[in-house]
């Protein structure tokens, strides 16, 4: 084990936001329906997957961390198989369960390595349950070193100003992957991890990176952040800090599917932040870990092996 994975295995991230449980059916399609002009898709086998914050989680441990997950799901059947997941994959979830809400589930519908259908099925949760969680959040906060929010906008972050402010007070770094176009509520975090299209929501368009560096300086002074980090797709990543800014190209050989990959650029971030790097390096291996994921397909995870087969 090399320095870095030592102090990797050291490193405690806690991970909170919207989880969902990602289900995959696979199949063949072969034939038009007789009752519509839709596909008629025979399902060989199927898969679930932990998605949204429980993907961050998921990813964090798979790369040796100690990963902490604080969420809300429903009292059902998708709760129970979310908690099992994540048990297997070595991440320690507290998950509270609220019976008024189904937990959040993506069902995709896949032939041939193309996705022909997406349903979903969300709730927002309680009002009670998530001001219980706000209290198990602040006890959590002195056994972790990084907190990651991660927001996907089902309602599992609207305490998420209180959780900046406490973790915070208790000297955590604070990442957050964002959602909407109200960054406000984000102020005095660490950093935000917007990509491309979500900072052009906030910010509006650029025509150059003389301009986009001008954007991303007024939004960091504005909301008060250390730094902010937009994830660009095919143009890589750029960091932008009080003191510098850092541009890494993208390292993915083949795209083949990019979602989650910003669950593995924020949770490879956290990891690293906790495990005693830079802001510049951290945005490194997070670059070479999206790099790996989106030639995966559906929600994945970088592992140790791949990650560091070379150095940076």
């Amino acid at each position: 084990m090399t320095a870095l994975q030592q102090q990797i295995a050291n490193a405690r991230v806690l991970v909170v936001g919207d989880v969902m449980l990602d289900r995959y059916w696979f199949g063949d399609v072969e034939r038009i329906s007789p009752e519509a002009p839709v596909p008629v898709a025979r399902i060989l086998r199927t898969d679930e997957r932990a998605g949204g914050a429980a993907n961050v989680a998921r990813n964090i441990a798979a790369l040796g961390g100690q990963a902490y997950l604080l969420a809300v799901v429903g009292d059902d059947e998708a709760g129970t198989a979310l908690e099992r997941l994540l048990s297997a994959h070595g991440v320690k979830a507290s998950l509270h369960r609220d019976p008024a809400i189904a937990t959040t589930v993506k069902l995709r519908v896949l032939a041939r390595q193309q996705q022909l259908l997406r349903i979903d099925f969300e709730n927002e949760p309680s009002h009670e349950v998530l001001a219980a969680k706000l209290d198990e959040f602040a006890a959590m906060l002195p056994q972790v070193d990084v907190v990651i929010l991660s927001d996907y906008g089902k309602g599992g972050l609207r305490h998420v100003q209180q959780m900046i402010d406490v973790a915070r007070a208790h000297g955590k770094q604070v990442l957050v992957d964002p959602k909407g176009d109200d960054y406000s509520r984000y102020r005095g975090a660490t950093l935000l991890t917007p990509n491309r299209s979500e900072f052009k929501q906030v910010a509006g368009r650029w025509q150059d990176e003389a301009e986009l560096t001008a954007k991303a300086e007024a939004l960091r002074a504005e909301l008060r952040l250390e730094a902010l980090l937009v994830t660009r797709s095919e143009e890589g990543m750029t960091l932008f800090a009080a003191d510098q800014v850092v541009h890494q190209p993208t390292l993915a050989q083949e795209v083949f599917d990019v979602s989650g990959a910003g669950d593995t650029v924020i949770g490879t971030l956290g990891l690293m932040l906790a495990a005693g790097a830079k802001l510049p390096q951290a945005m490194a291996w997070s670059n070479k870990a999206a790099g790996i994921v989106v030639g995966k397909l559906g929600t994945a995870v970088v592992l140790p092996e791949e990650l560091f087969a070379e150095t940076l």
